[in-house]
């Protein structure tokens, strides 16, 4: 994955690259619908040792942490994702977070190991990667730290800010919510099902298609503006991003709130392409909508007298979303089949290894 060419120390990648990259930042401001603004006094430009904002009024801070692999990040070491969309996903990765809690991203904090070897080509495209995706839903990258290790490091932390009350937690659905998901999950376990070496013969994708099944890894989106319209509304109960599959984020809100869901399967979006892998790699259809895959969808449960209420709201703002089930008083996750037939919901979730 490493280009040739010259590899510079820590003081020279500052000076040189990080500094030019993120200059510009301090006066930099987000402001809420309640008026309230947290401005960032001194950013990465400043080069001092930490961010500085300037909050001018109630709110709650969101704050999450989340690490990415280089090596051993199965697409990277296979050739398909380079040192920019590795940069690209950790950044993403960690506003999706602050999205899933309703809130406006204000920073990123990113830590970059890397060996001495790694030329500067290849860490400015890692941190161009970093760059482009706070680019992409308006926040900046305010600093973090770089240096060196045995092998590419890579985590970061997300800031954001939402009004008094507004932050989403996992907690608080009841029986007779609506279960709802913002869009098809399953599409990035089916790049890797396809990119991944799985059993799929001699049959293969249009070149379009295989590019856009890699986007959910290259260019994942966090759905900040989904997140918003969530936290504003005043009627969603529960909500979490669904970075560890569809059924994981199902269960969680379960767990949290006391409840069960039935799911149903009729329901379920599913995209053309996820069909298309399944049916090429002999795959269940419903266990990789529903399994491990990071999809950064929003998985969120609704008062059922405010679903009408969110949908015009969603819809005014141009978004959508898709209502799949509902909470039960009997704590236990169920799939309805189209035949009525309830079953275990299937699919594996992803669960942090101990």
């Amino acid at each position: 994955m490493q280009s040739t060419g010259t590899a510079s120390d820590e003081p020279t990648r500052l000076a040189d690259i990080i500094a030019p990259m993120f200059g510009g930042q301090s006066g930099w401001s987000q402001r809420l619908q309640n008026g309230v603004q947290a401005e960032l006094i001194a950013g990465a430009d400043a080069q001092d040792d930490c961010a500085v904002f300037g909050i001018d009024g109630p709110m709650e801070i969101v704050v999450g942490s989340d690490y990415v692999r280089g090596p051993k990040f199965q697409l990277y070491e296979l050739g398909h994702l380079s040192n920019y969309d590795i940069g690209y996903y950790l950044a993403m990765a960690n506003l999706s977070d602050i999205a899933a809690m309703g809130a406006l991203p204000i920073a990123l904090l990113t830590v970059v190991r890397y060996p001495r070897s790694l030329p500067d080509d290849d860490f400015t495209a890692l941190m161009e990667g970093i760059r482009d995706a706070c680019r992409q839903v308006g926040t900046p990258n305010v600093g973090g730290d770089i240096g060196s290790a045995e092998r590419i490091i890579l985590s970061a932390s997300a800031m954001g800010i939402v009004e008094r009350g507004g932050s989403l937690l996992r907690t608080g659905a009841r029986a007779g919510d609506r279960l709802c998901v913002t869009g098809p999950t399953g599409v990035a376990a089916s790049a890797q099902r396809y990119f991944g070496g799985l059993d799929r013969g001699s049959a293969k994708l249009p070149p379009a298609e295989e590019e856009a099944l890699i986007s959910a890894w290259r260019r994942p989106q966090a759905l900040v503006r989904e997140g918003r319209c969530l936290s504003t509304s005043g009627v969603v109960t529960s909500c979490q991003d669904t970075s560890d599959g569809l059924k994981a984020g199902v269960q969680s809100l379960a767990a949290a709130g006391g409840v069960g869901f039935v799911v149903e399967e009729s329901a379920l979006p599913v995209a053309d392409i996820v069909a298309e892998v399944a049916r090429l790699t002999h795959g269940d259809l419903t266990s990789v909508v529903l399994g491990d895959s990071v999809d950064f969808q929003l998985v969120f449960t609704v008062a059922e007298d405010g679903a009408s209420q969110l949908s015009k709201i969603f819809a005014d703002a141009g978004l959508h979303f898709c209502d799949i089930g509902y909470a039960t008083e009997e704590r236990e996750v169920r799939l309805r089949r189209a035949d009525g037939r309830e079953e275990e919901l299937p699919g594996v979730p992803w669960r942090h290894a101990t």
